[in-house]
């Protein structure tokens, strides 16, 4: 069987998560998830909802909350179960209401078996950054991004800004 980069599956890493808007945390905002390949300008700028990007910055960030999130409820069922995250992929584009989506796969292997579980890549992305791991994208998906990228839609020039933009930042709210 060959292995997913033979099958031309590019590995990635996370760059950053980025938030950006008329009002940071306002219903007009955007977040993004940026993807990046070891080797400079290989760049996969996902967009996601606040929730999923607060919780993907703040465990890239190492922020901890008092009590867990959906991800680190997840996750720690996935251990109870005895499993763990294979591979995260981002594999695939999904025709949506007004325009295209990623869809990502993520393998999970279990003490018995490995199963293929069908993800949003924002769902998929929060709990691989809690357990380190592996994330590959698929060529297409690259292609479809760096398209997207040279385009002149509101989309591409949001994307372009989160490519550029600084890691999101959460601050701790004061006690009281």
């Amino acid at each position: 069987m060959a292995s997913l980069t033979e099958a031309g599956f590019v590995e990635m890493r996370f760059g950053k998560v980025v938030g950006f808007g008329p009002g940071f945390l306002s219903e007009d905002s955007s977040y993004c998830v940026v993807l990046e390949r070891a080797c400079p300008d290989v760049r996969l700028p996902i967009e996601i909802g606040e929730t999923e990007a607060v919780t993907l910055s703040a465990t890239l960030t190492g922020v901890q909350f008092a009590r867990p999130m959906g991800p680190q409820f997840a996750v720690g069922l996935l251990r109870a179960l005895g499993g763990r995250i294979a591979q995260v992929r981002i594999d695939r584009l999904v025709e949506v209401r007004g325009g295209t989506a990623y869809g990502a796969t993520v393998e999970v292997a279990g003490p018995s078996a490995a199963e293929l579980v069908d993800a949003r890549p924002s769902d998929a992305l929060n709990p691989a950054a809690l357990l380190s791991a592996p994330i590959v994208a698929a060529p297409d998906v690259l292609v479809y991004a760096q398209a997207t990228l040279e385009g002149d839609s509101p989309e591409a020039t949001r994307l372009r800004y989160a490519v550029e933009a600084e890691q999101m930042v959460l601050q701790p709210s004061p006690a009281g």
